[in-house]
């Protein structure tokens, strides 16, 4: 199946096309991308270019692509064709082609891509290509569309809302592995006495101790799920911020002498609210592959 990515976009062709077409200014918001180079070209030749895509550790896939064709209508609606492909044994992709739509309409214009590729490796390449790849770089392609889109729509240049996204799904992240942590470790595997003795002294009663402890240790694993599974949610980083404060002071009330211990509420409480109101800080203005179509629609 063909990559197929849509989105609407609120602002001028003039500037999208200048954005996409310009190998400088594509770079830079196209997250499948880390160089793009126009070779020189005859008046009568296609546009030939060069990419490259860095993967980590100093390595980095090269490839190439020509511009096939571009088309412009009387209602002002532009496509864009290409083809590519790469002789570099590391890339999974060896040859492809596809375009770029353009559409205006009332409401903005529709930026539209659809690509597909032949893999390499054999069967191997097939299967990781339905196993992963396939999916990674359809999202990718989305998420640098949004990208894009606020970009030209709010003026965030592509460096800004990447450094947003990190600092959310770090931050979000690690919310999430200190809620599925103290929930699971503490509570419910290893069942630390000094739990037991915090919930005592927070006023539950000595009978009700044992699945009072479970009750928080589930209840805070699930708060970890959800903060995953339901990820541009708020309520779970409020929630957080507001149980952390909550907690921190339930301590210092109730169990003082952990105030001073080596690894004690202050901080990991502190710590935690720090990075929810991160995550809250930079959820709005920020890339999503969720804000795009990924199939057309059906007439």
């Amino acid at each position: 199946m063909s990559i197929y990515v849509e989105i609407l976009i609120h602002g001028q062709m003039d500037e999208l096309w200048e954005k996409t077409q310009d190998p400088k200014l594509h770079q830079r918001w196209d997250l499948r991308f880390s160089e793009i180079d126009y070779l020189p070209r005859q008046p009568d030749q296609p546009q030939r270019f060069l990419y490259a895509t860095r993967i980590g550790g100093g390595l980095r896939i090269e490839g190439a692509g020509e511009s096939v064709g571009k088309h412009e209508t009387d209602t002002g609606q532009r496509t864009s064709a290409l083809e590519f492909w790469s002789e570099d044994k590391k890339s999974l992709i060896e040859i492809g082609s596809g375009y770029w739509k353009y559409v205006p309409g009332e409401n903005g214009i529709q930026f539209i891509t659809s690509y597909d590729y032949r893999t390499r490796f054999g069967m191997l390449g097939k299967v990781i290509d339905t196993l992963g790849f396939r999916w990674l770089i359809g999202w990718a392609t989305a998420w640098s569309f949004d990208r894009l889109r606020l970009w030209i729509e709010s003026g965030i240049s592509p460096e800004h809302s990447r450094d947003r996204f990190l600092i959310y799904s770090l931050s979000r992240l690690t919310v999430a592995l200190v809620w599925f942590y103290q929930g699971a470790v503490p509570k419910l595997l290893y069942r630390s006495p000094d739990e037991l003795k915090m919930i005592g002294e927070a006023g539950i009663p000595s009978g009700n101790l044992l699945l009072a402890r479970s009750l928080f240790g589930w209840t805070e694993v699930g708060l970890a799920l959800i903060l995953l599974l339901f990820w541009r949610a708020r309520w779970p980083l409020w929630f957080t911020l507001a149980a952390m404060m909550l907690a921190g002071l339930g301590v210092a009330l109730n169990s003082p002498e952990y105030l001073a211990a080596a690894f004690n509420p202050v901080t990991l409480n502190l710590s935690v609210a720090v990075l929810a109101g991160l995550a809250l800080l930079t959820s709005t203005h920020m890339p999503t592959a969720s804000n795009c179509r990924r199939k057309p629609l059906t007439t």
